[in-house]
């Protein structure tokens, strides 16, 4: 008998499985509602199956992908000092309400009541139910650092659930959290950040990812800070902007620009006229009444104050091509802001739907906030803070005159999401680049945010009572299969990397009969012997049929074992062009073995 140490140094032996005795339902049409490629290839593919709007099978081919990525996941979350858990899918609603959440979720969250009229939620996140276990379980700061992960169903009620498995209801995810009773130094968040950053770095490496690690916002999470990873591919949903000279990247609700030129100055065009502009919703409408282009108007929107000091009203005004970005606000105002109440702005003065910026002087308690591109020009179309009305030649310096200069009622600053062309805040003379990506990670720094809420506080080595530091990480494990079919894919189907193939070799037996066949099965058991998984297609199916399945599917090599072959057979790579190379069969292990890498 082998000893316990020769089992665990034992290298692992692969898998040989035939495809008569397994689901892999090829089909030659798409999904009608498939759109994007992995959609397309994943469901003819046999790897999903559609069971209701965003919620798929995972057949066998696609749980044994899944799997892989788990175990690349689980691998380098071990190494690092991670410790795995499980936490429960449903979760009591009294706990998504102490930090708010019930609500801030909206009708993205599954809601359900038990028998006893108990309200429950499925979770789309776990932070709520980790540090409600935390609260319970962790009493001194000699407890921390820890991090705790799991691998776990999420839900989230998309409204229009569609690209199959990048944007489902029901999708496999793994979510990490980190505690610490400091921010800097060894064992505080920025520690474990930084090195969940290199986990996360290293896992997509291994899947074989083309990825950019972006600046993002921590959008309903909350926090401090957080990365986005994104697969890079043309078919992404997100975009993504890049300063090509020092390989600053950030998502276009987070990235800065660089200086822009801007003045009040310009004289005006003519007298301000007042425009009648009835059942005109929206600035494209409105432009096209006016007679002008987007980008002559302006877009003014009220935000009010979260907190008691400092203005009540905070007005954004960005040209009317732009967006305006809540985060920059909120920095350039020094103050939180939120979208204002509609009915509390209305009482307040503003005629919501056509406010100017003058109303920096006619609603007390406002500090206005102009965009850069929204400051030059004499001729600006802007609401006339009348319903259903717009004014034309609206002019700054005329308008408001000496208030231009008081910076406690207005300020200059960037307000808006970024765009292509924009110069980057990383080096002048540079304009930041546009690509588009597919999100399939994210790491927050969490700060106090949910021990706050639900009172997760430790005692520290001077025995005073201290609110928990978290972190939060998470990756996409189903989505990231998706985005390696995006990244990774021809007209004849999938192109898996070795690390992910659901199989890494296939050997397709054409005619097959019992001598063609045990040449394959010998073949596959030396394979496996290299710990190399096999899939063999012992189907009595015609050739052609079989090749394009074999493309379909996306196994890295393809071996074909065929009558016209005497201990010959023919060896070709899923990324190969044309016919495989026909080599003698005692060279077929070390060939598969060399193209695998």
């Amino acid at each position: 008998m082998s000893s316990f140490s020769e089992t665990l140094n034992r290298p692992a032996r692969g898998d040989v499985a035939l495809w008569s005795q397994s689901l892999i339902p090829t089909t030659r049409e798409a999904p009608s509602d498939a759109e994007m490629p992995s959609h397309v290839f994943l469901a003819r593919a046999g790897y999903i199956r559609r069971v209701g709007a965003g919620v798929y099978d995972y057949l066998p081919l696609g749980w044994r992908v899944l799997r892989r990525i788990m175990t690349i996941i689980r691998e380098e979350h071990n190494a690092a000092g991670c410790c795995e858990m499980l936490m429960p899918v449903l979760a009591p609603m009294e706990l998504f309400a102490e930090t708010g959440r019930d609500e801030a979720y909206g009708d993205d969250l599954f809601r359900l009541e038990d028998r006893h009229d108990r309200a429950f939620a499925l979770g789309p996140t776990h932070e709520e139910v980790i540090t409600e276990l935390m609260r319970g379980s962790v009493t001194s700061y000699k407890q921390l650092p820890v991090t705790l992960y799991q691998i776990q169903l999420k839900f989230r009620d998309e409204p229009r659930p569609r690209a199959g498995l990048l944007r489902g209801r029901e999708f496999i995810m793994k979510d990490a959290y980190s505690f610490h009773l400091t921010i800097e130094g060894e064992g505080g968040l920025n520690e474990t950040y930084d090195t969940l950053y290199g986990v996360y770095s290293r896992i997509f490496e291994r899947c074989g990812l083309d990825f950019t690690a972006v600046e993002a916002v921590a959008g309903p999470i909350g926090g401090s800070a957080s990365h986005e990873f994104m697969v890079n591919c043309e078919s992404g949903e997100d975009t993504i902007l890049v300063c090509p000279k020092t390989g600053y990247a950030a998502n276009v609700e987070k990235c800065e620009t660089g200086a822009r030129a801007w003045s009040f100055d310009g004289a005006a065009e003519g007298d301000v006229e007042k425009v009648h502009t009835p059942n005109m919703p929206g600035i494209e409408v409105v432009a096209e009444a006016m007679g002008v282009g987007a980008m002559d108007m302006l877009k003014t929107v009220v935000f009010e104050n979260a907190s008691d000091t400092g203005p009540k009203w905070v007005l954004a005004t960005v040209r009317g091509d732009h967006d305006v970005n809540e985060d920059k606000v909120k920095s350039a105002a020094g103050v939180p802001v939120r979208l204002a109440d509609e009915k509390a702005a209305r009482a307040a003065g503003f005629v919501i739907g056509y406010v100017s910026p003058n109303c920096v002087n006619t609603v007390g308690g406002t500090l206005l906030i102009v965009d850069p591109d929204a400051t030059a020009g004499g001729a600006w179309v802007t609401g006339a803070d009348e319903k259903d009305h717009h004014v034309r030649r609206f002019n700054w310096a005329r308008e408001l005159g000496g208030t231009l200069k008081d910076n406690a009622k207005v300020r200059v600053a960037d307000i808006r999401n970024a765009h292509a062309g924009d110069p980057s805040p990383k080096a002048d003379g540079v304009a930041l680049e546009e690509r588009r990506g597919i999100e399939v990670g994210h790491i927050f720094k969490l700060g106090t945010k949910y021990s706050d809420a639900m009172g997760l506080s430790v005692l520290d080595k001077d025995q005073k009572r201290q609110s928990v530091i978290m972190g939060c990480y998470g990756i996409g494990v189903s989505r990231t299969m998706a985005a390696c079919v995006e990244m990774s894919h021809d007209d004849n189907g999938i192109v898996w990397p070795a690390h992910l193939a659901p199989f890494h070799v296939l050997i397709t037996v054409l005619k097959p009969d019992d001598g063609r066949m045990q040449v394959a099965r010998d073949l596959a058991d030396e394979l496996a012997g290299k710990g190399v998984d096999v899939l063999i297609d012992d189907r009595n199916e015609r050739p052609g049929p079989k090749f394009k399945d074999a493309d379909l599917i996306g196994i890295p090599v393809r071996v074909t074992v065929s009558d016209r072959l005497e201990g010959q057979v023919e060896f070709k790579t899923r990324t190969a062009q044309g016919k495989g190379e026909v080599i003698e069969l005692s060279d077929a292990v070390q060939t598969c073995l060399k193209a695998l890498g």
